[in-house]
């Protein structure tokens, strides 16, 4: 089967000049709440971390919110494994709601798609001051860019070439550059 198709069907794959959360600018994005609307198409992609992940010994699935949050449920639900989500209070992420990590937890961050891992090192860091330990991260799509020093398990993996807005080709035809995600920035 081919993935990267479901993300085409769903029209997951964008084309345009995006301003993505970490500065930069790019002619292409990929919006993985388009795919995840798509119970089928979603359980298809992420049956693939699964693979990837189902030997781990995993004791919880984190989702840094917005865009982990659902992809956290579906691998959790194929796993059976225990899924919460951090979320962004003042701009911090933090765990709330009640949820907990115990000493020692095992967790998997889940993601919808790594660029930079600002979001998933975040996460991680607010884990580990609660104690776990954090075992690695899956995503629906790995763009290839981060520098993150944990194993990365994705469904797909995809690089898309950024720019500073100096250099961007977009920006030098004079389009103005829209932001997709759901990250203030």
């Amino acid at each position: 089967m081919d993935l990267l198709e479901l993300f085409r069907e769903s029209e997951a794959l964008l084309e345009g000049h995006f301003l993505l959360s970490s500065g930069k600018h790019s002619q292409k994005y990929v919006q993985c709440a388009k795919l995840m609307q798509y119970p089928d198409k979603a359980r298809k992609v992420v049956a693939e971390v699964v693979e990837k992940v189902k030997d781990l010994d995993i004791d919880v699935i984190v989702g840094p919110a917005m865009g982990g949050i659902r992809a956290a449920y579906e691998l959790g639900s194929q796993l059976n494994i225990k899924t919460i989500f951090t979320e962004r209070v003042d701009n911090i992420m933090t765990l709330r709601r009640g949820f907990e990590i115990k000493e020692g937890d095992k967790i998997l961050i889940m993601e919808d798609v790594v660029t930079t891992g600002k979001s998933s090192m975040e996460t991680a860091k607010v884990l580990e001051d609660l104690g776990g330990n954090v075992i690695g991260i899956g995503c629906l799509v790995d763009r290839k860019v981060s520098q993150i020093d944990l194993p990365i398990y994705s469904a797909v993996e995809l690089f898309f070439e950024t720019y500073d807005k100096e250099n961007c080709p977009e920006c030098a035809k004079g389009t103005e550059a829209i932001k997709p995600g759901s990250r203030k920035m």
